[in-house]
């Protein structure tokens, strides 16, 4: 499917879901990718991917790609048919909401500069933010197109999306027209031939976007729970697992035990949700965030117990990477940085070994570069994704990563 005109689109933000957007989209449109980071505006324009996205190198390596990154928003925003808001939006734990300043800072100048454009927001909004905003700006050219994107397969799940949900006023013939623009521009750049498009009001999409990530969570805290469950017990977590999961009905995904869940999504949505559930009866929704919270105790409690029958004293303990899954650059949120806080309030020493840490010291913990130095320092080691560089001091690695995958 291609769009008879060549479109020039925007992109505000280039982390996971800015870049992958705009490399999809530059195959045949010219794109602006705008950040604040000079660094990765340079990085793009020399082709050198500033995420860890295999799929993204692979297009800056062999793709004809017509895509510019720019510093100036103002100038790149002009020039759009299409401007995507792809900003960060960290959960407030003060104000029990996402903080959408980064949002509303692109659209504060896109009002001054092309309020006539299309401007698609991508971050991952409240619930009602969408109609919040077009009230605001006396905007009706806002719509909302949430992202279902994996850390480190963010083009991937671009070029085969599992669907396209693109939310609008569905009264208003002319917007109705953009969203199927865009829609257009997403399946345009897509290798999937057969995509499913879903339509809908905006707010509406904004709800799928928590729904669907509260799920996800509720899914890993299942299985950690059943996994402290078996631990506590003596029981083989592996084998009930399988037991489980052959049910087709429950299926053999998402199942891999962790420290908890993390990363840029799952823990802020899953507050998200659970503040615009204020005033709507519930007990899962919190119940999921909690879980998390239990599960990062319990481990801390299994690590001592273990690095102190290891060593014989109160045991150093060692973290061997801050990200949340392998082949990832992401710390946010990480689930062993809870686990690290909960040892430190046990009165434990915490080492990390992280090697793209440049610093030797991480919110105020040691950081080792060298891995050989790192595994002599300390007496028990956790993983919460398991590696082969840890084999020879396997004995002393605790982790829950039974299949060796995310």
């Amino acid at each position: 499917m291609k769009n008879n005109k060549k479109l020039c689109v925007a992109v505000a933000g280039t982390g996971y879901v800015g870049l992958s957007l705009a490399v999809l989209i530059a195959q045949h449109h010219k794109v602006w990718a705008v950040d604040v980071i000079e660094d990765k505006v340079n990085k793009i324009n020399q082709r050198i991917s500033p995420i860890q996205d295999k799929e993204i190198e692979r297009f800056f390596a062999t793709k004809k790609l017509d895509l510019t990154a720019t510093l100036d928003g103002e100038n790149a925003y002009k020039k759009a048919d299409i401007i995507i808001v792809a900003t960060p939006t960290n959960y407030d734990t003060i104000t029990n909401h996402f903080d959408t300043t980064y949002v509303e800072q692109v659209l504060d100048l896109v009002n001054k500069v092309n309020s006539e454009a299309t401007i698609v927001i991508k971050s991952t909004i409240p619930v009602g933010y969408t109609e919040y905003v077009r009230n605001k700006y006396h905007n009706q050219n806002i719509i909302f197109s949430p992202e279902f994107l994996r850390e480190s397969k963010a083009l991937y799940d671009n070029l085969w999306p599992s669907r396209i949900i693109v939310g609008y006023s569905k009264d208003d013939k002319q917007l109705s027209e953009k969203a199927k623009l865009f829609a257009n521009l997403l399946v345009e750049g897509a290798e999937k031939e057969k995509i499913e498009i879903v339509y809908m009001n905006p707010t509406e999409a904004e709800a799928v976007k928590l729904f669907a990530n509260t799920y996800l969570a509720l899914r890993v805290a299942y299985f950690n729970e059943l996994d402290t469950y078996a631990e506590s017990k003596g029981l083989n977590t592996e084998d009930i697992i399988k037991g489980v999961c052959l049910d087709p009905r429950i299926g053999d995904f998402y199942n891999n035990p962790s420290f908890g869940y993390g990363g840029y999504c799952l823990p802020k949505d899953t507050l998200q949700l659970r503040a615009n559930f204020d005033g709507v009866p519930q007990d899962l929704i919190s119940a999921i965030c909690q879980s998390n919270d239990t599960r990062k105790n319990f481990i801390a409690d299994e690590v001592y117990n273990l690095g102190k029958k290891l060593s014989g004293k109160e045991p150093i303990v060692g973290v061997y990477r801050l990200t949340m899954k392998s082949n990832s650059d992401n710390f946010r949120a990480s689930a062993i940085q809870g686990v690290m806080k909960n040892l430190k309030e046990k009165g434990l020493e915490v080492i990390i070994f992280e090697p793209t840490l440049i610093s030797n010291e991480f919110e105020n913990y040691q950081v080792v570069s060298n891995l050989s130095k790192f595994k002599n320092m300390v007496d028990v080691i956790i993983a919460n994704r398991y590696d082969s560089s840890l084999d020879d001091v396997k004995e002393k690695v605790y982790t829950r990563d039974l299949y060796r995958r995310d």
